[in-house]
């Protein structure tokens, strides 16, 4: 391990932040102020090293605090981690949400990507740039997805400090964003969580049927609605017991994988190796998905309970919740609803009372859509750069710190409190043979009410977009999100289930259904997604790293160019997709053309 410190110092405020993380440091090898002595010998360098999974938060905290890292802060962090410049900047430059470089304490982060495109995104940043001007203190930055897309478009105001204040934009306006960066505090309080279902109240429901019902903030509310039945249920069952319900609910995951839960939980618990693990990726950054958000938000409970339900019958002790950098709010939630189920003995040493010992531990992501993928997430938390491994080994051998690991994602994990409370047969007769059970759909764009919906699997694209309200004028409707397909006006009878979609040529996904009339203009639309890929892409392969960079720029040629010219750019684009496809990493790369594929086949965008 090469450990190269430079002369550079931190500020005050930077080690002041940093320590308020790790503590004070204990000699001068860790950056104390004390004599040079105790710097004959390097002390504590192992248990140092082995605290590395902290550069993620200490990198949070030097960049709340200040609103970027300096080389004196990143050297500091790096000193008491026992971790190498060099690879702390790569991991620091990785995350969308750093910055390695002066930058005003306060920035707006304007989301342009596709359903905030389509409601005006552009003229918005246009409209805050203008009003703002140089010199205002504050950083306008356009980006990626926030997860705000029902209430499009949509901006996060971020002011570093002690503490950091977040202010949320959605639907923005030029002056309700200017307000927000100008005065955080002063902002409006965002919606209710509930405003985002806008089926609340239906007595069907079942993962939302909390929402907009209980108090988020109270666990003995979340109890009298019915808590921690699901856990004590399990704990009758014991862990080969509720392994054997979820496998028999036919549960499949709805990150978009779709792999069978029981069996990804049974391969873990029954690996020899120890200690076990448990990961929540609540990651979602798949653009026009915001499903977990809502959860978080609205019922933060169940998705605690369900991760302990997870942990007990996988043989996990520790649970991992990776939430998305831009969700302010849900941390904040997450982190309420953790604290007291701790305090209440739901969590800890003795959970319920039932000698099993467990208990969760957030971590919030940066800005960086490839941490989605199971094993770039694990990296994450560990302090490495974000980038997918190669499998096998699988993660339920060796997954997070190189132990076995069980991740799902949050529709995944609280789709178990319905099982274990009503049972595996009850859950299984409702959706189809191949896709049981309910799910959860991400409705935005050119829709009267956009929000989540939560359908029983089987329900057709023309019903869903009925109940949202579809407008007139319907051009296309994009399944999955950046990652998916589209589908034209006549397509509607395809049944959402994942057979269903893979039969009509395209693919559920995470459940993103976004819809865009005839005001969109489509070849727009597809430059951003190809813009998004690039920017996501981590670079770690060449298929990914080279063949988004040439599908962005064919996609530009394409956009000034008729005849001959376009199609040989279209042939392009498919040989460069079949590229992605076939020799990419992970699932960046290996769907990154299928979007346009599908605009250009199913729509016929550029005839």
């Amino acid at each position: 391990m090469d450990l190269r410190f430079g002369d550079s110092k931190p500020t005050d405020e930077e080690r002041a932040a940093v320590d308020a993380l790790l503590g004070p440091p204990e000699s001068s090898w860790e950056g104390a102020d004390r004599s040079d002595a105790d710097l004959r010998w390097a002390r504590g360098g192992r248990a140092a090293r082995e605290r590395r999974d902290l550069l993620l938060p200490g990198l949070h905290a030097v960049n709340d605090r200040i609103g970027w890292i300096s080389e004196g802060a990143l050297d500091y962090l790096c000193r008491r981690l026992t971790v190498p410049p060099a690879e702390a900047y790569g991991v620091a430059t990785f995350y969308a949400m750093f910055s390695v470089r002066p930058r005003p304490a306060t920035v707006l982060h304007v989301c342009t990507d596709l359903a905030c495109t389509a409601a005006g995104a552009q003229r918005l940043c246009e409209g805050v740039e203008a009003r703002l001007g140089l010199g205002s203190g504050v950083s306008v930055e356009r980006g990626p997805c926030l997860g705000l897309c029902e209430r499009a478009p949509a901006a996060l105001t971020v002011r570093a400090g002690d503490p950091v204040r977040t202010a949320v934009s959605a639907p923005a306006t030029v002056e309700a964003a200017v307000l927000a960066a100008s005065a955080p505090d002063s902002a409006p309080e965002e919606p209710p969580a509930v405003l985002a279902v806008p089926q609340a109240g239906d007595p069907s429901l079942s993962l939302l049927r909390r929402v907009g019902v209980v108090d988020p903030a109270s666990l003995d509310d979340y109890r009298a609605h019915g808590g921690y039945a699901a856990l004590r249920r399990a704990f009758e069952l014991g862990p080969a017991g509720v392994i054997r319900e979820v496998t028999d609910s036919g549960l499949l995951g709805r990150g978009g994988a779709a792999f069978p839960t029981g069996r990804k939980w049974q391969a873990t618990a029954s690996q020899p190796d120890r200690p076990h693990f448990l990961v929540c990726n609540a990651d979602e950054s798949e653009p026009g998905t915001f499903k977990d958000r809502v959860i978080m938000e609205g019922d933060p409970y169940a998705l605690v309970e369900a991760m302990t339900i997870a942990g007990y019958a996988t043989g996990a002790h520790r649970g991992y919740l990776y939430l998305r950098g831009e969700y302010p709010r849900a941390v904040h939630r997450m982190q309420c609803a953790v604290d007291q189920a701790r305090t209440r003995g739901l969590l800890g040493d003795d959970v319920l009372g039932q000698g099993y010992t467990f208990d969760i531990e957030i971590r919030r992501g940066a800005g960086a859509y490839i941490c989605g993928e199971e094993t770039a997430l694990f990296n994450s938390i560990e302090g490495y750069r974000g980038e997918p491994r190669s499998k096998p080994p699988f993660p339920v051998e060796k997954g997070l710190f190189g132990k076995p690991t069980a991740e799902n994602n949050v529709e995944t994990l609280v789709n178990v409190l319905p099982i274990l409370t009503a049972g595996a047969p009850a859950y299984a007769a409702l959706g189809t043979a191949g896709s049981t059970g309910p799910k959860l759909f991400c409705v935005s764009g050119s829709v009267e009410r956009p929000g989540v919906y939560e359908l029983p699997f089987g329900a057709t694209l023309g019903e869903l977009l009925t109940l949202a309200g579809v407008r007139r004028g319907l051009r296309a409707v994009l399944l999955g999100g950046a990652a998916g397909g589209f589908v034209r006006p006549d397509e509607l009878d395809i049944p959402l289930t994942f057979e269903g979609t893979r039969e009509a040529g395209t693919t559920l996904g995470s459940g993103v259904v976004m819809a865009f009339d005839d005001t969109v203009p489509l070849p727009r639309l597809l430059l951003r997604i190809a813009e998004f890929f690039r920017d996501e892409s981590c670079g770690q392969c060449v298929p990914c790293r080279v063949g988004t960079v040439r599908q962005e720029e064919a996609l530009h040629r394409i956009a000034e160019r008729t005849g001959a010219a376009a199609a040989d750019d279209i042939a392009l684009l498919r040989e460069v997709g079949r590229a992605m496809r076939d020799a990419s990493i992970c699932g960046l790369g290996q769907t990154a053309w299928n979007a346009v594929e599908s605009a250009v086949d199913r729509l016929g965008a550029y005839e």
